[in-house]
């Protein structure tokens, strides 16, 4: 199983990381903002997480981790 990391305070909620997920396990959390003022992305199934890395790969902010 892999873990998804997302460093919600650098995380713009822009949702590429959404789309990039061919799991469709991603996603904006609209429940919450982060301190600038953004709703983060976050994984909602890790235990369907294939560990591709396509979130981390996507993300312009370096903001999501994936371990193996």
């Amino acid at each position: 199983m892999a873990a998804v990391t997302v460093n919600e305070d650098v995380c713009k909620g822009c949702g590429l990381c959404v789309d990039a997920c061919p799991k469709h396990i991603m996603e904006i959390d609209t429940s919450h903002l982060n301190k600038k003022g953004y709703h983060p992305a976050h994984c909602k199934d890790m235990g369907s997480c294939i560990g591709c890395a396509f979130c981390a790969t996507m993300c312009p902010d370096v903001a999501i981790t994936v371990e193996k």
